[in-house]
């Protein structure tokens, strides 16, 4: 399994919106709205979100730790693909989920 290199969050496409975060929280949850989330081992999709999805239903950074610890031996990956802002988190150890990649989003 290949650990990609953690980069420094960067403004997404809104400038008031602050730079992106270098790392993926506990509290924070695998959602954009409109657009696509997703958690992945190995690339296959373990959670997606679903259109209409409500917040208290998209899976936190703290449930996504707690799959890929009982199953450290993949690449786990959260990626949030919006609109003027795209990024992936790579679990790089116990609790660290570092960004390995940000784009400009889908429009």
């Amino acid at each position: 399994m290949e650990k990609h290199e953690a980069i420094k969050g960067k403004h997404g496409g809104c400038l008031n919106c602050g730079p992106r975060p270098d790392v993926f929280a506990p509290d924070m949850r695998i959602g954009v709205g409109f657009g696509m989330a997703s958690l992945t081992r190995d690339g296959a999709p373990v959670f997606v979100e679903e259109s209409g999805m409500e917040w208290d239903q998209l899976m936190t950074g703290a449930q996504a730790e707690a799959l890929a610890s009982a199953d450290p031996d993949h690449d786990w990956q959260i990626t949030l693909e919006g609109p003027l802002s795209g990024r992936t988190y790579q679990r790089h150890g116990p609790g660290l989920w570092a960004l390995i990649e940000q784009n400009q989003g889908f429009a």
